[in-house]
């Protein structure tokens, strides 16, 4: 069971609730607060056998907004079959919803300082102020690069910071970089904001899984794991958002298949709307490491542009996407980043399939 408080709810208001809650023999009322486009407002989910907890006591509450039976098993992350579910939330002066389109541009992995500052440059050339960056990279074999680590970390946020970029998507795949990263924020003086991602390879770490969730600061960009159900993949999810983080952005990446070349792997974004359905997290769809390789298509666009196209055109609302100053170059991935003179074409294409797909709407 969940109660859903109004926004303009005091803390004496959710109090009161949380006490009514407690009353009930084997119930353990948990609160969980969201920051939505209309302001911040609570949840308190009552965790045990609810069929015996009446609604109505709740109901009469002040400042109770309604009261709701859950069917699903995403307590937190669940849409509950309410159409006027609040979707995203707010981080560092922006809104992560289904608004609007974010593109988070950048490097898989930094190699050096010089292609950090030259990406940042381009972003802001073009007024992005979101971008990936990744210090911790997993690969699939030890003797391949596996990220520059917390020694990156001090000029990728003063870079950040100089070329007004509010948010810096990071792969974390243990406990202590979330130490470093907050630790690196503060010594610099908190000139961005980071989403800490959780990449396919951990998508079933739930240790690691607790800890993102019980940090509570920074939010969270979640990948599809490559070789398990999206039911086994939004279960992960909720393990965040239980522990207390459901500032979460759920990315599609793709899916391993049996089926060969010549893309690294099977497009999953005919799941976008299907995410949309049963949860409130706003969708990411992650096209450079689907399609895994720069190809032109015959029409002259790059075959990432038609996998992005796909996932816009079915209401994703942010695209993580792999750029380099020079692939080849590049420690990690390069063969699929696309290069920094691409990036004004790639946002154009965004633009267009976003308003095509907003046409839709009306």
């Amino acid at each position: 069971m969940i109660i859903t408080l109004k926004t303009c709810a005091d803390d004496e208001q959710i109090a009161t609730v949380m006490e009514a809650a407690e009353r009930y023999e084997d119930i353990e009322p948990r609160q969980y607060r969201f920051e939505g486009s209309d302001g911040k407002f609570c949840e308190v989910h009552l965790i045990g056998n609810t069929s015996r907890v009446p609604e109505e006591p709740f109901e009469l509450l002040p400042g109770v907004r309604r009261v709701i039976r859950v069917s699903s098993k995403y307590r937190v992350i669940g849409r509950h079959g309410q159409d006027d579910s609040e979707v995203g939330f707010q981080y560092n002066g922006l809104s992560f919803d289904e608004s609007c389109v974010h593109v988070l541009a950048g490097l898989c992995a930094v190699d050096s300082h010089e292609s950090v500052r030259a990406m940042m440059a381009e972003l802001q050339k073009y007024g992005l102020q979101t971008t990936r960056m990744g210090a911790y990279k997993p690969r699939t074999s030890p003797y391949d690069f596996q990220g520059l680590g917390a020694e990156c970390l001090p000029y990728v946020f003063e870079e950040a910071g100089a070329h007004d970029i509010k948010l810096v998507a990071m792969e974390v795949c243990d406990s202590s970089h979330i130490d470093e990263i907050l630790q690196a924020l503060e010594t610099a003086g908190n000139p961005t904001g980071v989403m800490l991602q959780i990449g396919t390879r951990n998508t079933q770490n739930f240790e690691l899984l607790k800890q993102v969730g019980q940090q509570g600061k920074l939010p969270v960009l979640f990948k599809r794991g490559m070789g398990i159900t999206l039911e086994e993949s939004l279960n992960a999810c909720e393990y965040i958002a239980s522990e207390g983080q459901p500032n979460i952005v759920f990315c599609l990446r793709g899916v391993k298949s049996h089926l060969g070349e010549p893309h690294r792997n099977l497009v999953d974004f005919a799941h976008v709307p299907v995410v949309r359905s049963q949860t409130r997290l706003p969708v990411v769809i992650d096209p450079s490491h689907s399609v895994g390789r720069f190809h032109t298509a015959p029409d002259g666009l790059p075959e990432v542009f038609h996998a992005t196209g796909q996932g816009l055109i079915s209401g994703a609302s942010l695209v993580l996407v792999d750029f380099h100053p020079n692939p080849r170059h590049a420690l990690c991935d390069g063969p699929q980043a696309l290069t920094l003179d691409y990036l004004p074409r790639f946002l154009d294409y965004v633009k267009t399939v976003r308003s095509a797909y907003e046409s839709l709407l009306k």
